[in-house]
């Protein structure tokens, strides 16, 4: 190979190919290094759940994606984590990856669609924890703690990452742009029954240096742009790629909030 091939940037359709090829699976974001980055909420999610988890007799991780975050807590914390600890999770791909990295701490990783019952008996758990939840369940959150116990959870907020989604979409209505509010999410809480112990947010730096970033993100986090392909989007994505090329990365804003909520 010639000195100059390791100097080439990578084209357009190149950039597109390796985005569009990357697995989608779990939510493990590694592969973005170099390539994206996003600024971590202050409270460090995963490190306070392991304190949390330390403190709890039976926990259940709701949406727990691909296990990393539930993993990563566990092992902090082993041999005090919880007797009983169970996740659920509602895409297959995500299942089963969290299915096998789980089941060897005895684990079990239930099958429960995110807009469905909690598969469990009331006041089972003295935990209830989740990282990024499509939607929390308020009343079945409520109902499946234990009187005492504590629903811990990182929210994604209103307007995360809307500049992208805005680039390719347009301006969005109010009601789509307010979604996940965290004083919207407080009052369906305190509708359930809980009582609110704290509520911190953030809002965040993000950046996507190149176009091949942009296309695995849109694929793995699927709600942003509903139904994008590389082929519907060509267009807008030469035109995202030709600036990034001319300007640097492409900055967004996502917003997270930390909720501590308490069943009476």
């Amino acid at each position: 190979m010639k000195d100059d091939d390791h100097d080439r940037r990578p084209t357009f359709e190149e950039l597109l190919a390796e985005g569009a090829a990357v697995p989608t699976e779990g939510w493990d974001f590694s592969w973005f290094e170099g390539r994206a980055t996003e600024a971590r909420p202050s409270w460090g999610y995963a490190m306070s759940l392991a304190g949390r988890l330390a403190g709890a007799s039976a926990a259940l991780d709701v949406q727990t994606g691909g296990g990393e975050v539930l993993d990563f807590a566990l092992g902090r914390v082993a041999p005090k984590a919880p007797v009983l600890t169970v996740a659920t999770e509602g895409w297959p791909a995500n299942l089963a990856k969290a299915t096998e990295l789980l089941r060897p701490r005895g684990i079990a990783v239930v099958a429960s669609p995110e807009d469905a019952p909690l598969p469990f008996a009331d006041a089972t758990f003295d935990l209830v924890a989740s990282r990024h939840p499509v939607r929390p369940l308020w009343g079945e959150i409520a109902r499946v703690l234990q009187p005492g116990g504590t629903y811990f959870a990182q929210h994604v907020g209103p307007r995360s990452v809307f500049e992208l989604v805005e680039y390719f979409l347009g301006p969005q209505p109010e009601e789509v742009s307010s979604d996940r509010h965290p004083e919207r999410e407080r009052a369906g809480a305190e509708a359930a029954g809980l009582e609110i112990v704290g509520l911190r947010t953030e809002r965040l730096r993000v950046e996507f240096h190149d176009i091949a970033a942009v296309v695995h993100f849109l694929r793995k986090v699927v709600w942003m742009v509903p139904g994008f392909t590389v082929e519907a989007y060509r267009p807008r994505l030469r035109a995202l790629h030709d600036q990034i090329e001319a300007d640097g990365p492409f900055v967004a804003h996502s917003t997270r909030h930390l909720f501590e909520a308490r069943r009476p």
